[in-house]
């Protein structure tokens, strides 16, 4: 906070500085009181982020709804599932939703080709508002970057009830260099429309998450789509330079240049 002669700056200053604030940042900050309580406004906010928070937890992906049916048609996009049967059962047995049921083991094996450069699934996750918004656009981005990269890609998928340790299956499975896993993040209270990107090089039966990489907030207030297309491109170029994932690879990112608040 500025000071002028020993003292505050004045009101409209302030209001400035709290402008400047609250756009770097999603957080509720300094959102006044009224006496020892949220302003009537903020309650309301929470209330409304909170409902959307649940319905992106409590949500069953519909392929045709929430992704359009000439997004589904141009990917070709079919469903596998995890062993997960409802979602009652994906949120209270999170191990059954990293392993695939045994019809998707039978149809991923018959629909997909093995030994690709990348490959990349969708999964619902914890938030189907977030694949929703986030894959349509993102999606293209990869795929159309990735080929001019020269890599081969593997058949585009979606996994219902899906938790990212799902992806050592995957690379038993389909055996490729690089596994993205994009993934609908936990929502909070700031959005329920952000995004995961699960790496690993070559996963395996036995991996753990020392040996996947994670780029997150994917969304309108967090990490741009461009940005994250980019990113993980990238990231899956030095996993297949380093021939590795995980903990040991780290993401080489340009320096952050901050405006000053004044």
């Amino acid at each position: 906070m500025r000071f002028q002669d020993d003292k505050l700056a004045p009101p409209d200053d302030l209001s400035n500085i709290v402008k400047q604030v609250r756009d770097r940042t999603p957080a509720r900050l300094l959102t006044g009181r009224s006496g020892a309580a949220y302003r009537t406004n903020t309650q309301l906010d929470l209330r409304e982020a909170h409902a959307a928070a649940r319905d992106a937890v409590r949500a069953e992906l519909n392929l045709t709804s929430d992704l359009g049916d000439v997004f589904v048609s141009k990917w070709n996009l079919f469903e596998v599932s995890s062993q997960a049967r409802n979602k009652d059962e994906y949120l209270l047995r999170p191990d059954l939703g990293r392993h695939l049921n045994k019809q998707s083991h039978s149809e991923l094996t018959a629909c997909c080709a093995t030994g690709r450069d990348l490959q990349i699934i969708i999964g619902d996750g914890l938030s189907v508002t977030a694949v929703a918004k986030q894959v349509p656009q993102l999606l293209p981005l990869l795929y159309r970057t990735a080929k001019t990269r020269g890599w081969s890609l593997g058949e585009v998928f979606v996994i219902r009830h899906c938790r990212v340790g799902i992806l050592n299956e995957i690379g038993e499975l389909l055996s490729p260099k690089v596994a993205v896993l994009l993934i609908g993040e936990r929502p909070g209270l700031a959005t329920a429309e952000s995004l995961s990107a699960y790496m690993a090089y070559r996963p395996k039966a036995s991996d753990t998450d020392a040996n996947r990489n994670l780029i997150s907030n994917i969304h309108a207030r967090g990490v741009s789509l461009p940005q994250a297309a980019s990113r993980i491109l990238d990231f899956a170029a030095a996993m297949m330079k380093a021939q590795n994932s995980g903990f040991e690879l780290r993401e080489e990112l340009p320096p952050v240049i901050r405006p000053e608040i004044v």
